[in-house]
């Protein structure tokens, strides 16, 4: 009799979003709603995958896994406000159909890069195993998205790390209009399971019994011995990639094929055959559907559309953070250098808190390029000392997926260079995910940057203006190593995304007293190295020693201000000095065209131009990549040989 209910429930839960789609597409040609993305003919794989795990597991769904959401039983009324864009949905407007998550049911949203909720899975199964709680992850992936980057670095490092995730192919013939004939030459999609050493299966995806089956098979087993699955599901989709797109494109008889092969009618066929179902059992089924789903698509027929406000808008962008002030024990400082102070930040917080672990290429044994990590993978062991595959984009996703879980992942980048592999990560992945569906990002990017030491245009770029432009993101620039210490501390308690800029040239050419006791420092605040009267001169990283360096010899009395944060920007910090010297001068060692003192100039002549006496001047390096050879880098390439000419031509306005 239990076995009976189990496969009456896969059939109330296959016909779930049948139903819902069907009245979709009826609100579409009403114009009552404006987009949809139909999955009718996939529902098998959707359903028979989630009643297949627990409860407990996680899953990542895409556009056509409406019946993850239904069979995960979240609140309808919810649902359909957020697929009619109205108040009450998930992402109080922000974001579109399921572009959302919910963490209480484990359901992890998507964004419409291909791909790129893999690598979150692969990190949430990574959490999983740390934590021991015998769950998996599920992801699921188109057939086209399978020649992305991501796709692959995630198997590879879901193998390498035998991590309990299974990724689904959903093999609907088609990406968009692209048949599968186009987008890869293999057999079949399951032959790459081989290349990452994992095991993988073909199945029947329109046979939900199937589904269902393989899953719990493999769920099991990977529950008990942590390894990878790779599973191809063949389908198809009857409706276009979206209802605009039409299936013209589509040979009829391969149409036909399909209409003979739908899941629904499948499955029915069976259950009847097996006297599970009759007439009376399916009628009853459908009209408790019909009963569940009506009012909930009149209750957000009738909703209103969301409301908001600037205020609302930009208080959403960072999850808010009570600031615990850990304050620095003076008596007991040591002088170190700036590399020391991040090693000495890193080895507290590590042993201060157990959800701190640190992933990168070569921290493990080597300890890192610069030797940060020295010495961390013997005292803390590889569970928190984590060497990775050469997989910036897979690692930083990954790191998501362990913030989900209760970790605090710092990610070494060798170089900041190598972020922008990585790129797709940050700026849609960690920098969107808290303003559109709540869910905060706790994920620390280390990134040695800079010039000065004559290493070339592909290791010694200023690259934080490219990130500058990203709400969500916080960007931390320290100077020196007190500072680099207790900002350091920050941002890795920081519930948001933080990428932390450590410049390469000053990790063995600075130092300074640095106290012992565990610090932190609040992000967000421009610190006054050295107060004047004739200038001001804002600045961070190595053009806060240019200046300081320079004032020593310098006729002006120069108020310098240090950022140290970049994003959020301390605005109010650069009031009082304005005020009091009339002159400003922006310093940095990033290209003139577009960098940060571009919108900082901007801030001050809007909000503080009755207080000048003179133009907010701006001196930054060339606008070329950054040479090889140590001379021309030092004499053309950066501005420090023009702060003399820069600052008295702004003093003689």
């Amino acid at each position: 009799m239990k076995k009976n209910q189990k496969l009456l429930e896969l059939y109330y839960y296959l016909n779930l979003p049948r139903y819902i789609e069907n009245r979709m597409l009826l609100l579409l040609r009403q114009g009552k709603i404006s987009k949809w993305f139909s999955g009718i003919g996939q529902e098998a794989i959707a359903v028979g995958t989630t009643l297949a795990l627990n409860d407990e597991d996680v899953i990542l769904p895409m556009h056509r896994n409406l019946g993850v959401f239904t069979t995960r039983k979240i609140n309808l009324n919810k649902l359909f406000c957020q697929l009619f864009g109205k108040d009450g949905g998930y992402t109080k407007g922000r974001d579109r159909t399921f572009h959302f998550g919910h963490i209480e049911k484990n359901i992890i949203g998507m964004i419409s890069h291909l791909a790129a909720m893999l690598p979150v899975a692969a990190g949430l199964s990574l959490g999983f195993k740390l934590n021991k709680t015998n769950r998996v992850a599920v992801a699921f992936v188109g057939d086209g998205a399978t020649s992305e980057g991501d796709f692959h670095e995630s198997l590879n490092l879901a193998s390498v790390w035998k991590l309990p995730v299974i990724f689904i192919i959903e093999n609907n013939g088609y990406g968009l209009s692209t048949p599968t004939s186009e987008q890869y030459y293999c057999k079949d999609l399951i032959d790459r399971a081989k290349g990452y050493g994992m095991k993988g299966k073909k199945i029947d995806g329109n046979n939900v019994l199937e589904v269902f089956e393989t899953i719990i098979e493999f769920a099991e087993k990977i529950r008990q011995n942590p390894q990878p699955i790779l599973i191809e599901a063949k389908t198809f989709r009857m409706r276009g990639h979206e209802e605009a797109s039409g299936i013209k494109y589509v040979p009829k008889e391969l149409i036909k094929y399909w209409q003979k092969r739908d899941p629904i009618v499948i499955y029915e066929k069976l259950l009847i055959k097996k006297k599970i179902l009759n007439l009376d059992k399916k009628n009853k089924i459908l009209k408790e559907i019909e009963e569940k789903v009506l009012p909930s698509i009149e209750y957000a027929l009738n909703s209103k559309k969301p409301s908001s406000s600037e205020k609302k808008e930009l208080n959403d962008v960072y999850k808010k953070i009570k600031i615990n002030t850990i304050s620095p024990n003076l008596k007991y400082s040591k002088e170190i250098r700036f590399i020391d102070s991040i090693k000495e930040a890193l080895m507290q917080k590590l042993k201060q808190d157990k959800s701190v672990v640190i992933l990168g290429q070569d921290i493990a044994e080597y300890g890192g390029v610069f030797k940060a990590t020295e010495g961390f993978y013997e005292e803390f062991g590889q569970d928190r000392i984590k060497n990775t595959p050469i997989t910036e984009s897979a690692v930083i996703g990954a790191a998501m997926g362990m913030s989900f879980e209760g970790f605090k992942p710092i990610v070494e980048m060798q170089f900041a260079d190598f972020v922008s592999v990585g790129f797709n990560q940050i700026v849609n992945n960690l920098a969107k995910t808290f303003y559109r569906w709540g869910q905060n990002v706790n994920v620390t990017l280390r990134l040695p940057t800079g010039g000065g030491i004559g290493a070339g245009p592909f290791h010694s770029q200023s690259n934080e203006a490219w990130f500058f432009h990203v709400p969500g993101l916080k960007l931390v620039y320290p100077s020196n190593p007190y500072d680099a210490k207790g900002l350091l501390v920050s941002s890795i308690d920081d519930p948001n995304p933080v990428l932390f800029f450590e410049h390469k040239f000053l990790y063995r050419s600075v130092k300074c007293d640095v106290p012992k006791s565990l610090y932190n420092i609040e992000i967000g605040k421009l610190n006054v190295v050295k107060e004047g009267s004739d200038l001001t001169v804002i600045t961070y990283g190595l053009g806060v020693h240019w200046i300081n360096e320079y004032s020593k010899k310098s006729i002006y009395d120069i108020e310098i201000l240090d950022l140290r944060t970049l994003l959020p920007i301390d605005v109010e910090g650069f009031k009082k000095s304005i005020k009091k010297t009339n002159r400003v001068l922006i310093l940095h060692e990033d290209n003139i065209t577009g960098g940060i003192g571009a919108e900082i100039s901007s801030i001050i002549t809007e909000n503080y131009f009755e207080h000048l006496d003179a133009p907010v001047l701006r001196l930054g390096a060339i606008d070329t990549p950054i040479p090889f050879d140590s001379e021309i880098e030092k004499n053309i390439y950066m501005p420090l040989n023009k702060i003399d000419s820069k600052i008295n031509k702004l003093m003689s306005f």
